[in-house]
């Protein structure tokens, strides 16, 4: 029995530890702002500050391809128009595949927008955006993006908000080839960000904060030779582009939204949506509304 106890406690710390934030120090540097981003709290705080000068920004040290990635985010507080927080995945080059979250500032009293845009090989514009149901300057919440070779599911909170679903077989472009690192940056954007640039970011306010912590990746690393390695533990590896799941993968790899979280997410987008690619008046009007939207 005692050496039962002592096997089961071990497994349970296991998976505390599996489950813990990683260290911002670690996992990511800071790129540009000259001093305002900070690694704080023996690496579990990061913290970006825009002023009039310079905003600032980091990137992760890894590249992944496919994962599920949480961050706690706590949004500038205030008067925050012009200000735009970013967080998204992203590779380089003109053909460049990217998910974003963008948080788009406002003034006192006034919500945030929530701006979400999916590119494959270089093209965007697949914006859709949301208000939140709180207030997301008061508290840490969770903005997670699960990346598998099936979906594109960005959820807020564990709720999922946005579903971008693998349509090759229709001659929709997936990404899922082109490994990316995770970025974030806080800046100014006060030519379009709020009212569409009618309300200019005030600097009297400034500096500026946004602040990170608990940030997790079950996600495949890319390793030397561009093949990935999965999961907490190091695994199998797998070449890009083969489709195959590797053998230490989470569940996130095969995961799609069952009927409870299908009914989830078309309650946000009932409730929340405030602009959809796929119904924008003019896009239908010139007829460029994107054949996924179709589907």
């Amino acid at each position: 029995m005692a050496r039962m106890a002592v096997s089961v406690l071990a497994i349970l710390l296991a998976s505390c530890a599996a489950a813990a934030a990683a260290s911002f120090d670690k996992e990511f540097d800071i790129t540009w702002g000259d001093g305002r981003g900070k690694i704080l709290n023996n690496g579990q705080l990061l913290t970006l500050g825009l002023d009039k000068i310079s905003g600032s920004g980091f990137q992760s040290k890894h590249e992944y391809l496919f994962g599920k990635i949480d961050m706690q985010l706590k949004l500038v507080a205030g008067n925050s128009a012009g200000t735009v927080t970013a967080y998204y995945l992203s590779s380089q080059g003109a053909t460049h595949d990217e998910i974003d979250f963008e948080f788009l500032g406002n003034e006192t009293g006034e919500p945030y927008t929530l701006h979400t845009n999916v590119f494959t090989q270089g093209q965007g514009q697949r914006e859709q955006q949301f208000r939140l149901w709180f207030d997301p300057t008061e508290d840490f919440h969770t903005y997670s993006i699960l990346w598998n070779p099936k979906h594109i599911i960005l959820m807020v909170d564990d709720m999922p908000i946005r579903d971008f679903r693998n349509l090759e077989g229709k001659g929709i472009a997936f990404p899922k080839n082109q490994p990316m690192r995770l970025y974030s940056s806080l800046w100014n954007a006060d030519d379009w960000a709020t009212q569409g640039g009618r309300v200019k970011t005030d600097w009297s306010h400034a500096p500026f904060p946004a602040s990170y912590r608990g940030f997790k990746a079950d996600a495949c690393v890319v390793v030397a030779g561009g093949r990935t390695r999965c999961g907490a533990t190091v695994g199998e590896e797998v070449a890009p582009g083969t489709g195959a799941a590797p053998a230490v993968a989470g569940e996130w790899y095969n995961q799609e939204l069952d009927l409870t979280r299908q009914q989830r997410l078309r309650w946000v987008q009932s409730n929340y949506m405030i602009y959809n690619y796929c119904t924008d008046p003019k896009r239908v009007a010139q007829g460029t509304v994107p054949a996924e939207c179709s589907m």
